[in-house]
């Protein structure tokens, strides 16, 4: 995936509100798709520090959890997603940690965590997934989003 669509996604992707039912109804997607399809996930959406859906089907492990809160940082610190800012650093040769002196402890530039931002705000959150690639977490993301912005056009 290039730099300029992950970009392009983030623009396309800015929701009119973000209330706790579209965050309810963002997760239930996420959900009712990887049961679906039989993937093991877990997913956060999160507004304001405020976890407003958690849910971990089975096949997953409580690392998940950790996973989650660290790709969400680096979303909640650049106002990119993960991915981004993981294709970013290895484009210029670098070390997403040594670059922005993070703890890997905090902070994990893996796909899978996208800005949640709303018109005239900016982001006020982040959906994150964790369980697939970096690239199917960060699809799936986008995916719920893009539900999302549908349904509330």
């Amino acid at each position: 995936m290039e730099l300029t669509e992950l970009l392009a996604q983030e623009q396309t992707l800015t929701l009119k509100s973000f209330t706790n039912q579209e965050a309810l109804q963002a997760g239930q997607y996420v959900i009712n798709r990887a049961m679906q399809e039989q993937l093991s996930v877990a997913v956060e959406l999160k507004r304001n520090g405020q976890r407003l859906f958690y849910a971990a089907l089975d096949g997953t492990a409580p690392d998940q959890e950790e996973w989650i809160r660290r790709k969400s940082n680096v979303v909640l610190r650049h106002g990119h997603s993960s991915l981004y800012m993981r294709l970013y650093n290895e484009g210029k040769n670098r070390s997403y940690h040594t670059m922005y002196a993070v703890d890997p402890t905090d902070y994990a530039d893996a796909g899978g965590s996208f800005p949640i931002r709303v018109t005239g705000v900016g982001v006020v959150g982040t959906i994150t997934i964790s369980g697939l690639s970096q690239e199917a977490d960060h699809q799936l993301a986008v995916d719920a989003l893009t539900y999302l912005n549908v349904q509330y056009k």
